[in-house]
């Protein structure tokens, strides 16, 4: 008798399959930390959303890698963002002071979570836009998806880092239903915003920046993990701090562009 003959799977291979997979283990871990806030555990909520953001850094890039970029993973990618970083973080800041502060206080967590979507659609909707100028690539435009959840849990970070070093003051200036609506206000804003923002992705560091940088990289590692809710709320108010200098640094390459344009143009033919 005759072997039956191998019957051939049909289907993608699984390496396509791993940066969907991540993005389903970025979901969860954002549904986890809602799931946490609303037991009022917000040291792990916190935790479950950091973990969202690192995934959310690393699915697309692993995906160029393993050459399994897909339409449905970006579409996947997309909405994953939203629950994570639209959804989520204004659901802790609910629990976290907003809960009894009033009928108005949910307007912010709203706001707050429409702004998100408007920046992800805008943000889709630009990935076919073959019109924009190359020095635009480095920029974004408005504060990304993450950085904007990072910033608008900057209430929760200080009120950790009060909690553990035991001031009462700044642990009920943190709870303040006033701070939580700010930050959501605002960071809902810069979300929106025309405003260019480092993207980090093509940013050249000149040859004697990069032995300080790797130092100061090693450094913020260790302080964020013997004091991570002071390292994480520090780094909020470093990035804000940042974002006029991006801005300059976007003006000034798009006036070289436009001047290097002008001279092109009155070179005679």
């Amino acid at each position: 008798m005759g072997r039956n003959p191998r019957t051939r799977v049909r289907g993608p291979s699984f390496n396509r399959l791993i940066p969907n997979i991540m993005t389903m283990l970025g979901l969860c871990a954002g549904l986890s930390g809602m799931r946490f806030a609303l037991e009022h555990q917000f040291e792990p909520a916190a935790v479950a959303l950091l973990i969202a953001a690192c995934i959310d850094g690393l699915d697309g890039r692993i995906a160029r890698l393993l050459k399994g970029a897909t339409r449905f993973g970006a579409e996947f990618d997309s909405l994953s963002d939203f629950v994570c970083f639209g959804v989520a973080p204004s659901f802790v800041l609910l629990m976290w002071s907003l809960e009894h502060a009033g009928r108005y206080s949910f307007v912010p967590c709203i706001l707050f979570t429409v702004c998100m979507a408007l920046r992800l659609a805008r943000f889709n909707a630009s990935l076919d836009d073959d019109d924009k100028p190359e020095y635009s690539y480095s920029f974004f435009t408005g504060v990304p998806a993450p950085a904007g959840a990072g910033l608008v849990l900057f209430p929760v970070f200080l009120g950790l880092e009060a909690d553990r070093l035991h001031a009462e003051g700044l642990a009920t200036f943190a709870r303040l239903p006033l701070v939580s609506a700010v930050c959501l206000i605002f960071t809902g804003l810069l979300l929106v915003s025309t405003l260019p923002v480092w993207s980090f992705k093509n940013f050249k560091v000149p040859a004697r920046y990069v032995l300080p940088l790797m130092l100061g990289t090693g450094l913020y590692a260790a302080l964020l993990v013997a004091d991570p809710w002071g390292a994480l709320a520090g780094a909020g108010l470093l990035y804000i701090a940042i974002l006029p200098f991006s801005r300059r640094s976007y003006h000034r390459l798009k006036l070289a562009a436009e001047e290097m344009s002008e001279t092109v143009e009155e070179e005679p033919a």
